[in-house]
């Protein structure tokens, strides 16, 4: 696994696919998200360890623009602009969820690594992802 940190900019498979998402024309990287979060919401059975962490980029791009969503600060991360990726939100939820749950090989990697820092990492991001409960307002400084 060409893994240095937690993070799910964090792997030789994510910086590889954030490349292409810079060379992709702009009309093009929506799209290349979309298909990055159906990938592994579509795949019945295992999920192997590079469809997982090219979603769990996505979402990540997918929750840096929510509102309470950290921003890619990473040199691995994508340096073009990306259009508005809010309606992908659902969809990165369950990608994330897959990922998570199983049967997933990034899961099983991460679980036999005992750092459970990537389990709270995936969670943080679902919890940016998810739509504030109904009736709390969002409140903007």
């Amino acid at each position: 696994m060409g893994t240095w940190d937690i993070g799910p900019f964090d792997n030789d498979t994510a910086a590889d696919w954030c490349n292409d998402l810079d060379d992709a024309a702009p009309d093009e990287r929506a799209a290349m998200v979309r298909a990055a979060l159906l990938r592994a919401v579509e795949t019945d059975g295992y999920l192997d360890a590079p469809e997982g962490e090219e979603a769990c980029a996505a979402a990540a791009l997918v929750a840096a623009q929510c509102p309470d969503g950290e921003p890619v600060d990473t040199s691995y991360g994508p340096d073009e602009p990306l259009p508005d990726l809010a309606a992908l939100r659902p969809l990165a939820v369950e990608a994330l969820d897959r990922i998570a749950t199983g049967p997933s090989e990034l899961m099983e990697l991460w679980e036999e690594s005992g750092d459970r820092r990537w389990r709270a990492g995936v969670e943080r991001l679902t919890r940016t992802l998810l739509p504030p409960p109904a009736g709390e307002q969002l409140t903007f400084a």
